[in-house]
């Protein structure tokens, strides 16, 4: 049988074969790519390897022209293609490329539908071939695009079903813990524990120092670690301003190092919830456990606020008719119906302060600390304290200046009586202590009726005219002169001898100059001619002096 020579390969059809394969490999890589832009750009790339075309650009429907390595279509160009587009069928076509003899649209697409165009061009038409090659790079890019975006929304898919997942876990365990603290705290409330057990419970729940505090900002109870001692206490004007923000803010604020919380209706904050928080690091479980607290605190609170309002309405109306001098048998038939044993020694103590809503309470909560006694009533800019016992009396003044965040506080203390009948006179005793506190000490500490020495003696003389006599003889000119000029050289006078004729001390308590006190003195010497070096002089004006005040502070008793 002859032989039959074998014929050369064809080389048109070689370079095909060699295309397909290239592009065979070229869409596994793009096949394999989540990143929409390389795929462009590998078959970007790969256009002038197949043959004498070149990339005009790459247009996708939702996106519109992509930036692709090799595009050489100006602005103008892609503009007019795309107008030309508008006519196409999702097969492709034919376009016109300025200065290009071909151009053709070979369509992106796959199983999901029509994606844009690739559009090539070149200096004369290419063998159908090569354009077979273009029009495969173009589906085979179209699919590993199609390809990318699904695995990328299987992936936000996937990522959404996760973030439910977390957000679910997430609730389910809000709603454990939050399950948790309501019954936590509901046996608390049942057994009755208070501010200190409703605290306790959150410390153990939430693993944080916890604080409670009145209105005012004292601290009511506190459970974990780091208690500060003292207590910090802010002034009352902070105080109203964080209560006023919180009473706008729907949930937990926070300040200085806390999360704070109000217990009580926005209109009427009865305390405050304090989870002590420096780093900043509780977060929404412990403030749901906030949330709730806050309620059963606030339940607490309002039940032990009436309670001590119907005490407090009970003492003070047994304080008041003590005052008014009511029958004995009577003041103390009410007391034994309150459980108090009025049958002690007391006396009568005045507190003079701000007179805003929070005072008389403040001075509560100072008497009940210091334990001067129990009762008191609420009188305008003064509270009126029935004591039993016999305490420092500076400790007192402390106290109430630390309840109410600052600020100034009088205090004056009357005499002790074993009779109901003699508490009257008390508190006339504690104030006139008041009325001469400046006069006597110059200060605002405690006075005390007993400890006034010559001032008592007159308070108590029962000729008020002879005090008076007493007082014109030697204290009558510089009277006068006052009265006409509107000076105060009396009370310069006043000063400077209860100072020991100081000059220091009395500049410091007249505030002063030194050479003003010098003109001072020397006009007294002039219009009353006493010589104030003479010793008995010293001691009839001083004498004079205080009888003064003590008639100032009657005077101003009895209106």
């Amino acid at each position: 049988m002859p032989i039959i020579p074998e014929s050369p390969p064809d080389p048109a059809l070689r370079d095909q074969l060699s295309g397909m394969r290239s592009l065979l490999a070229l869409s596994m890589v793009m096949g394999e790519s989540d990143d929409q832009a390389h795929i462009l750009d590998l078959a970007a790339t790969a256009v002038p390897s197949l043959g004498c075309c070149r990339l005009e650009g790459v247009h996708l429907g939702d996106t519109g022209w992509q930036a692709v390595q090799g595009g050489h279509a100006a602005a103008d160009a892609r503009n007019d293609l795309e107008a030309q587009f508008a006519v196409l069928s999702v097969a492709g076509g034919p376009v016109a490329v300025l200065g290009q003899v071909w151009a053709w649209a070979f369509p992106l697409r796959s199983l999901d539908g029509h994606l844009g165009y690739l559009v090539a061009s070149a200096d004369g038409e290419p063998p159908s071939s090569e354009q077979f090659l273009l029009r495969v790079l173009a589906q085979q890019a179209g699919i590993a695009i199609a390809g990318a975006r699904q695995r990328a929304c299987q992936r936000a898919d996937a990522e959404r079903l996760r973030a439910a997942n977390v957000a679910l876990s997430e609730t389910v365990a809000e709603l454990e813990f939050s399950s948790d603290v309501h019954e936590r705290l509901t046996r608390v409330a049942v057994a009755g524990a208070g501010p200190e057990g409703i605290a306790a419970a959150m410390h153990e729940l939430t693993g944080y120092p916890i604080a409670i505090e009145d209105r005012y900002g004292n601290l009511r109870a506190w459970a974990g670690p780091g208690r500060p001692e003292p207590y910090p206490k802010e002034p009352w004007e902070s105080r109203e301003k964080m209560l006023n923000e919180m009473s706008h803010e729907p949930g937990p604020i926070r300040g200085h190092g806390r999360l704070v919380v109000p217990a009580g209706p926005r209109e009427d904050i009865l305390g405050v919830l304090a989870l002590i928080d420096p780093g900043e690091s509780a977060g929404r479980p412990e403030q749901l456990a906030l949330g709730h607290a806050a309620t059963v605190l606030a339940l607490e609170l309002a039940h032990l606020h009436n309670l001590a309002e119907a005490e407090l309405r009970l003492g003070r109306d047994l304080v008041e008719e003590l005052l008014s001098g009511a029958a004995e048998e009577t003041m103390l038939a009410r007391a034994d119906a309150l459980g108090y044993d009025l049958r002690r020694p007391h006396r009568i103590v005045v507190v003079m302060g701000p007179g805003h809503d929070g005072f008389g309470r403040a001075v509560g909560n100072a008497v009940r600390e210091t334990g001067i006694g129990t009762l008191f009533a609420v009188r305008g800019r003064e509270v009126v304290v029935l004591s039993d016992a016999d305490r420092p009396w500076s400790r007192f003044c402390t106290a109430v200046r630390r309840e109410l965040g600052g600020g100034l506080c009088r205090v004056g203390v009357g005499g002790a009586y074993d009779r109901p009948l003699d508490l009257p006179r008390s508190y006339h005793e504690a104030r006139l202590a008041l009325r001469l506190q400046t006069a006597v000490t110059g200060d605002h500490q405690a006075t005390e009726f007993d400890r006034l020495g010559v001032y008592r003696l007159l308070a108590d003389v029962g000729e008020p005219g002879t005090v008076e006599q007493f007082v014109r003889e030697w204290l009558g000119d510089l009277l006068d002169y006052d009265a006409a000029k509107g000076s105060g050289l009396v009370d310069t006078l006043s000063r400077y001898l209860e100072c020991g004729r100081s000059y220091e001390a009395a500049t410091s308590a007249l505030a002063i100059h030194r050479s003003t006190l010098k003109y001072r003195l020397r006009r007294i010497r002039e219009i009353s001619g006493h010589d104030l070096g003479d010793p008995d002089t010293y001691f009839n004006l001083q004498l004079a002096s205080r009888a003064w005040n003590t008639l100032l502070a009657l005077r101003a008793d009895r209106r």
